[in-house]
C-alpha cells in the first residue's frame, strides 16, 4: 500500500492508514463519529455454523477495540457453490448472523461471489463520540498493557485441521474465539484507556510492536505472564504452528529482544496469529486495578502482560 497515493486531506477523517489502527474513523458531527472495518478468513473449524459465529465475532472485534459499539454489518461471502451444499453456506450464514445478533446489531446484506475456496466475514460499522475513539498509539511511558484473552488459537486450529488438537483443547479455543469482546470493550471504556488494539493475525508481539511503535515507545513483555490456552504449548512443540505464526516470527526478529532461557513454545506463542483475539490495553499504573476490576464485573478476563517505556519505537524486551 506503500506505492498508493497519500489519502486525501480530510480533517474529519480521524483515523486513516496512518498508523495501521483496527478500524478506519469518520467524523460527522461535533458528537458522532462512523467506525468501519471488515475481515473474512477460510474456515477454521469443521462445523459451518460455529466457523461463521467465529468469522463474525473476529470481525466485530475490531470496531470493539476502537471503543466504539457496532451498528450494522453486511455479509462478505465467497462460496463454491457448484461443489458443496448450499445447506453448508446457509449454517455458515446462519452462525454469522446469530453472534451478530449476540452483540445487538443485524447483517442488512451483503455480497457474494463463486469461488473455490469457502471464506466469510463482515464489514462492520460502529459508532462512538469523536472525544472517545481508542487509537493504536497515545500510549505513554509507564503504562501497563492487559490482555483480555489467553493466546494459542492460531497453533490449536491448525491442530485441529491435521486432527490432531486433543479434544479439551479445541473446545477451549473454540470458546476463546466464539467470545465476543464486547464485554472487554465496556470495561476499558470506564477507565483513563492510552491505546488500545485487538490481537489477530500479527500476534501479541506484533500488535504490541505496532502499538509502541505509533506511541515512540519501547515495551517490556513478562513471558510467565502470559495466559495460553491448554494444550497450546504443546502442540507448538510437536510443530502445528500454521504459517501466519511462522511469518510473525520472521517479521518479529531483528525487533524483540529474546531471554536466552526462554522455550522455543513460548516464543512461538508469543507470535501465534490469532483469530478473534482478546483487546490489549494501555493504562496508566494507577488505572491498571480499576480496569481488571471492571473486567472482572462483566465477566471479562483480563492479564497484565507488558509495560511501555521510553526506549526505541517499537522494540520489545521480553522477559
Amino acid at each position: 500500500m506503500s506505492h498508493l497515493p497519500k489519502a486525501l486531506d480530510n480533517r474529519d477523517v480521524l483515523v486513516g492508514l496512518e498508523t495501521g489502527d483496527d478500524a478506519a474513523v469518520y467524523r460527522l458531527r461535533p458528537d458522532l463519529a462512523l467506525v468501519v472495518s471488515t475481515d473474512f478468513f477460510t474456515p477454521v473449524v469443521d462445523d459451518a455454523y460455529t466457523f461463521g459465529a467465529i468469522a463474525a465475532a473476529n470481525a466485530l472485534s475490531d470496531i470493539y477495540a476502537m471503543g466504539a459499539e457496532p451498528l450494522m454489518a453486511v455479509n462478505l461471502v465467497a462460496f463454491p457453490i457448484k461443489e458443496l451444499p448450499g445447506s453448508l453456506l446457509g449454517e455458515i450464514l446462519r452462525g454469522g448472523l446469530d453472534k451478530v445478533r449476540e452483540a445487538g446489531i443485524d447483517i442488512l446484506g451483503g455480497h457474494s461471489i463463486d469461488d473455490h475456496e469457502p471464506k466469510y466475514g463482515l464489514a462492520v460499522i460502529g459508532t462512538v463520540h469523536p472525544d472517545r475513539v481508542v487509537r493504536n498509539r497515545g500510549g505513554r511511558p509507564g503504562d501497563r498493557l492487559v490482555l483480555t484473552k489467553a493466546l494459542g488459537t492460531g497453533i490449536i486450529t491448525t491442530a485441529i485441521k491435521h486432527e490432531v488438537a486433543p479434544a479439551a483443547s479445541a473446545q477451549a479455543a473454540i470458546q476463546s474465539m466464539l467470545q465476543l469482546n464486547r464485554e472487554a470493550a465496556q470495561g476499558m471504556a470506564t477507565v483513563a484507556v492510552h491505546a488500545a488494539t485487538d490481537v489477530t493475525g500479527f500476534g501479541l508481539l506484533g500488535h504490541l510492536h505496532y502499538l509502541a511503535r505509533s506511541s515512540g515507545l519501547a515495551a517490556r513483555v513478562e513471558a510467565a505472564a502470559v495466559p495460553v490456552l491448554a494444550g497450546a504449548e504443546e502442540l507448538a512443540d510437536a510443530g502445528e504452528v500454521p504459517g501466519g505464526t511462522r511469518a510473525n516470527e520472521r517479521f518479529m526478529a531483528s525487533r524483540v529482544r529474546w531471554p536466552a532461557a526462554l522455550p522455543n513454545a513460548r516464543r512461538t506463542l508469543l507470535c501465534d496469529a490469532q483469530t478473534s483475539g482478546g483487546l490489549l490495553i494501555a493504562v496508566p499504573a494507577e488505572q491498571l486495578q480499576p480496569l481488571l476490576e471492571a473486567l472482572e464485573r462483566r465477566g471479562a478476563a483480563g492479564w497484565p502482560v507488558a509495560e511501555l517505556s521510553a526506549g526505541e519505537p517499537g522494540a520489545i524486551d521480553v522477559v
